[in-house]
């Protein structure tokens, strides 16, 4: 599968992407059609592994930060099991986990520059015994906190672990104003989906991403379907 990339724009994964992000971006600047607290702040997961939830949050921030008014942040939170880094080549780092358990580490000494100017990432950092504890701290929220209003222009995309599999993504799910679900077509039951969309019931807006669906677009890549709601999630 293909990523986003600046330089090819009209791409037929970049103009999907250009579809998945519109609304997201409408909440995370308050020109939405309902206020949304926090839509700045936008966690991709999926019910089980392997759904592609890391693929579309690394696509997903890639394209945001082409915008022109918009700095972006990718937040590898997949702690247990963190790709972002892997998946662009490089190697494990310090990152959100050492700013919450190392007082010595602030936010600064550990953010990534990029070859797109306006895409910063923060990876996962070191493995915690207590990564869901850690996740759900009072550390936490201030740290999201110096994250989100440091930079007025600044939206935050968090690659989390699966639903289904860890606590720590319901943890990290309380602080979120937006969160996208991946779902895997054809692999993926009802039932996780439910159980995975009630776990994150109390997220202002939810969106579902129907990921590698079977027919491929005009470019070779894998569609995506998507549903877009406000306190409910539609049905993916």
């Amino acid at each position: 599968m293909g990523m986003v990339t600046p330089d090819h724009p009209r791409s037929s994964i970049a103009e999907e992407y250009r579809v998945i992000k519109r609304p997201l971006l409408k909440n995370a600047s308050g020109s939405g059609s309902t206020p949304v607290k926090d839509g700045n702040l936008i966690m991709v997961t999926s019910a089980l592994p392997g759904e592609g939830k890391s693929f579309t949050a690394l696509n997903l921030a890639i394209s945001m930060a082409m915008e022109l008014d918009h700095t972006v942040l990718l937040v590898d939170a997949d702690v247990s099991k963190p790709s972002v880094l892997r998946t662009l080549g490089l190697q494990p780092q310090r990152g959100l986990m050492d700013v919450l358990t190392n007082s010595d580490t602030s936010l600064p000494d550990v953010l990534l520059r990029t070859n797109i100017e306006k895409l910063s990432i923060l990876p996962a950092g070191n493995t915690h015994q207590r990564a869901t504890e850690v996740l759900a701290s009072e550390g936490m929220m201030r740290l999201l906190d110096e994250m989100a209003t440091r930079y007025a222009d600044r939206i935050i995309v968090f690659d989390s672990p699966p639903l289904l599999v860890t606590t720590e993504a319901r943890a990290l799910a309380t602080h979120m104003g937006q969160i996208v679900l991946v779902v895997e077509a054809e692999r993926t039951t009802h039932s996780a989906v439910k159980q995975a969309v009630q776990m994150i019931e109390a997220c202002p807006v939810k969106m579902s991403l129907l990921n590698k669906c079977s027919t491929h677009g005009p470019g070779g890549y894998y569609g995506y379907g998507y549903g877009y709601g406000y306190g409910a999630e539609n049905d993916a």
